[in-house]
């Protein structure tokens, strides 16, 4: 298949399309969704029988998300996932927080250290309405460590 200018469009992934389908269906559109890279290893290899960097971040986050202080219906508001891969290999420990209609950001470089930012950072982006929090508001790894930002993805009629 080749567009106007002869360049090679490839065909539609079905497992892309299932998993954005079925990740709507499962998310209601105000809930902002952390998503962390629990394969990665942030350039040290595994050692048996212990978990890999992304692993520990993301048990470190589900606690303190967990036994965090915001009330109910805000710590309603962020969902944390793992992934297998953000692809950001060179830059481990990854995340990413996504929204429907809203950007998407990609940080790097990120450990357990991060844990207490990182659900700052998500709680700006969670009160900013079009994911893009103030400059000034966002915690410095926020600021210094985005690896990309994504736009929001239009959905069609």
């Amino acid at each position: 298949m080749s567009c106007g200018l002869g360049l090679a469009i490839p065909t539609p992934c079905p497992m892309t399309d299932k998993g954005a389908a079925q990740m709507a269906a499962e998310t209601p559109s105000a809930q902002t969704i952390l998503y962390v890279c629990s394969t990665c290893r942030a350039g040290v290899a595994p050692i048996e029988g212990q978990p890999v960097a992304g692993a520990r971040l993301l048990a470190a986050l589900q606690d303190a998300h967990e036994a965090s202080s915001v009330d109910a219906e805000d710590k309603s508001r962020l969902v944390i996932r793992a992934v297998e891969c953000l692809s950001a290999c060179s830059r481990g420990c990854a995340i990413a927080l996504a929204r429907p209609g809203s950007w998407t950001y990609i940080y790097g470089n990120l450990s357990e250290a991060d844990v207490a930012d990182i659900l700052l950072g998500a709680q700006g982006y969670i009160a900013s309405a079009d994911g893009i929090p103030p400059w000034r508001e966002r915690p410095v790894i926020f600021r210094k460590q985005c690896v990309a930002r994504i736009p929001p993805q239009e959905i069609a009629p």
